[in-house]
């Protein structure tokens, strides 16, 4: 399974794609998870530590291209190479890797963004779940940081703005004959937000996450829900979201 989270910011994409990734460590996959959002969010989801380190320096090097600067892993290391060497493990078993947010003097992450896109494109083969949580918005996630899934989620929640992006992103999806592309409706409060969210983007509904108090909780201590309350409504729904997708991804 490779699922790519994406929505407006501030949709939850973050929280529920960390849980995602701990559903599936919890049941004995193996599972990596990618945040390629230059937002924090996807290390607290999964109750990894505080950290907002991508690739270090070590692992990309400078090369010339017909006198352009470019950059690329170094000699040798391959992407499955760096996902073994630094990638932090956390709870259920998850592996987390992360692009890394922009710094230095100029705010500049360069380096690691272009070893990060080389990572992408030679992600572990089979055995292997990928999680990947994609920055906010409409910056065509399809062909870009999305490009190694094989399932978006598109994470709404039931107000106007959220569901404005959702409908948009079904149109890049479109245009970029993306594979399959379904909508998370979250943070509902009534079964009508659900079928309001899948009416307004247009896209076949997976499942719906209601508004939890219980995630907000946590997001204030810092915590995984799933470490706060791990048989909450948010929980629930995520392990729900998981078998609902692998009924429609897996063999019968």
């Amino acid at each position: 399974m490779r699922v790519a989270f994406v929505g407006k910011g501030g949709a939850g994409k973050s929280s529920l794609a960390g849980t995602f990734a701990r559903v599936l460590g919890a049941a004995g996959q193996r599972v990596l998870a990618l945040d390629s959002d230059p937002m924090p969010g996807l290390a607290f989801s999964l109750g990894v530590a505080q950290r907002d380190a991508g690739l270090p320096d070590e692992a990309v090097e400078e090369y010339d291209d017909g006198g352009r600067r470019r950059y690329r892993l170094r000699d040798g290391l391959t992407g499955t190479g760096a996902i073994e060497k630094y990638a932090v493990r956390g709870p259920d078993g998850v592996y987390l890797l992360q692009l890394g947010k922009a710094r230095g003097p100029r705010w500049d992450n360069t380096r690691q963004h272009f070893g990060f896109q080389q990572v992408i494109d030679d992600l572990p083969g089979d055995g292997w779940h990928v999680v990947g949580d994609l920055p906010g918005g409409t910056r065509q996630p399809f062909l870009t940081w999305g490009r190694y899934a094989q399932t978006f989620l598109v994470v709404v929640e039931p107000t106007p703005a959220s569901m404005l992006t959702g409908r948009r992103l079904a149109k890049l999806a479109t245009t970029a004959s993306a594979p399959a592309v379904m909508v998370v409706a979250n943070k509902v409060s009534d079964p009508a937000d659900a079928m309001r969210v899948a009416e307004r983007t247009g896209l076949p509904l997976l499942g719906a996450v209601p508004h939890d108090p219980a995630l907000y909780r946590a997001d204030q201590c810092g915590r995984a829900v799933l470490d706060h309350d791990p048989d909450g409504p948010t929980a629930g729904a995520v392990r729900s979201l998981v078998a609902a997708l692998r009924r429609r991804t897996e063999p019968a």
